[in-house]
């Protein structure tokens, strides 16, 4: 199912950043962005959960490949995700899709793969030069 909306994509040379959003996660709990090149399985890049403010609130889960180069964040009134992109590499070089889900269990969504989420952008491309 592609419902959600991703823009931002684009082409720059390594060290560079570029912002992705997606749009349209409404009621969705736990976003993230998952990334694909030909020819692999589809990655976790990022991932973002919230249970709750009475419980540990929201936070991040990052592949380890872009931790401290990434970051996740969202703007719940316009119901809108964020993935900023620093620093990058070719390796960085994917289709990029956005995904929504809504769970109570942290581990569902951080751990559930691709296959536990039910929405999805079209996809935005990024190509990193060197």
């Amino acid at each position: 199912q592609v419902d959600l909306v991703e823009s931002g994509g684009g082409s720059v040379q390594a060290g560079g950043s570029l912002t992705l959003s997606c749009a349209r996660f409404y009621g969705a709990n736990c976003v993230g962005w998952f990334r694909q090149v030909p020819g692999k399985e589809r990655e976790g890049v990022a991932i973002l959960f919230d249970d709750g403010p009475l419980f540990r609130g929201t936070r991040p889960s990052y592949a380890d490949s872009v931790k401290g180069r990434f970051t996740i964040s969202r703007d719940v009134t316009k119901g809108t995700v964020y993935l900023q992109m620093n620093n990058l590499n070719p390796e960085d070089s994917a289709m990029y899709y956005c995904a929504a889900r809504a769970t109570s269990f942290e581990s569902w969504c951080f751990d559930g793969g691709p296959s536990g989420f039910s929405s999805w952008g079209q996809g935005t491309q990024v190509t990193v030069s060197s």
